[in-house]
C-alpha cells in the first residue's frame, strides 16, 4: 500500500453513529471517508484527514465512484470499510406500505452487500477489515420492527459467510450488535420493545465500540485476526445478555423471553 496512515471509509456518516465513529478516527489521525446521502457531511469539511462525498448506498455505481474517489484522495488504499448506513420504522408489519419495506431492504441489505462486494478489491490489497452494523434485532425476530429485524438477520448472515470466504485474503469481517440507540433513526419510533427495554445507548457508546472492534484487528501496528476469531460484538449490557442467552438457552426459551420483552401480545411456550 502506498498510503502512509490508516484509512477508513464510513457510509451513513452525516450523523449519529457514523459521524461519531468518523470523529473518533479523525481525532486519532486517520484519513476518513465521510460519505452519506445527506449533505450534512459538511460537518467534516476542512477537518484534517476528512474526505467527504455523496453516497446513496442503494446505488452500486455510486458505491464504485465513492470508493474510487476516496481511495485516490487517501493515497491509494482503504484499510477499514464500515457499513453503517441504515434505516428503520416501528409499527405493525401489516400497517406499512410495501415501499417502506422495499426501502429498508434496499438500504440495510443491498447497501451492505454492495459495500462489501465493491470494497473487496481495496480490502484485499490492504488485508483490511469490513465492519458491518448489525443489531440486537438479529438475535430473534423483533415484533413491530419486522422488516428491520429481517434486514439485520441478513447482515448477520452476510458477515458470518464472508468471515469464512475472505479469510484466505487476510480480510477480517465483524459486526456490531447494539440494542436501541438514541439517534435520529428512532425519532418518532415507540414500540413495546423501546418502552420495556428503554433507549439506553448513545451514538458515542456505539461509535466507541466500533473503534474498539477495529482496534481488535491490529496488534503492534499490524493487521491480525483475533484468536479465537470473534466476529459478533454486542454493544451494551442488555445486548450482551440477550446475545449470550440466545446461545445458552433452548430456542423455545429465547422465543419466550424475546416475546415478553418486545410485545404485549399473548406469548406462550
Amino acid at each position: 500500500m502506498n498510503h502512509t496512515k490508516r484509512t477508513a471509509f464510513i457510509s451513513g456518516a452525516a450523523q449519529g453513529i457514523g459521524r461519531r465513529t468518523a470523529e473518533i478516527l479523525l481525532d486519532r489521525g486517520w484519513t476518513v471517508g465521510v460519505y452519506d446521502i445527506s449533505d450534512d457531511v459538511a460537518w467534516a469539511e476542512g477537518r484534517p484527514g476528512a474526505v467527504t462525498g455523496h453516497l446513496d448506498v442503494r446505488d452500486a455505481d455510486e458505491w464504485r465512484e465513492a470508493l474510487r474517489s476516496f481511495a485516490e484522495a487517501a493515497g491509494g488504499g482503504i484499510d477499514v470499510l464500515v457499513n453503517n448506513a441504515g434505516i428503520l420504522y416501528g409499527g405493525a408489519f401489516e400497517d406499512a406500505d410495501t415501499d417502506v419495506d422495499e426501502r429498508i431492504i434496499d438500504v440495510n441489505v443491498k447497501g451492505v452487500a454492495y459495500g462489501a462486494k465493491l470494497g473487496l478489491p481495496y480490502l484485499k490489497e490492504s488485508r483490511g477489515q469490513l465492519i458491518n452494523l448489525a443489531s440486537a434485532a438479529a438475535i430473534y425476530g423483533t415484533p413491530d420492527m419486522a422488516t428491520y429485524s429481517a434486514s439485520k438477520f441478513a447482515v448477520r448472515g452476510l458477515t458470518e459467510a464472508l468471515d469464512y470466504e475472505w479469510r484466505p485474503h487476510g480480510i477480517r469481517v465483524a459486526a456490531l450488535w447494539p440494542l436501541f440507540v438514541d439517534t435520529g433513526m428512532l425519532d418518532g419510533v415507540a414500540t413495546t420493545g423501546t418502552s420495556r427495554l428503554g433507549i439506553r445507548l448513545t451514538a458515542d457508546d456505539v461509535a466507541k465500540a466500533v473503534v474498539d472492534c477495529i482496534d481488535a484487528g491490529y496488534r503492534d501496528g499490524e493487521r491480525h485476526t483475533p484468536k479465537p476469531a470473534k466476529i459478533h460484538y454486542p454493544v451494551g449490557l442488555q445486548a450482551k445478555l440477550l446475545f449470550a442467552g440466545s446461545f445458552m438457552s433452548p430456542p423455545f426459551l429465547t422465543r419466550f423471553v424475546n416475546g415478553k420483552l418486545t410485545t404485549k401480545r399473548k406469548i406462550g411456550f
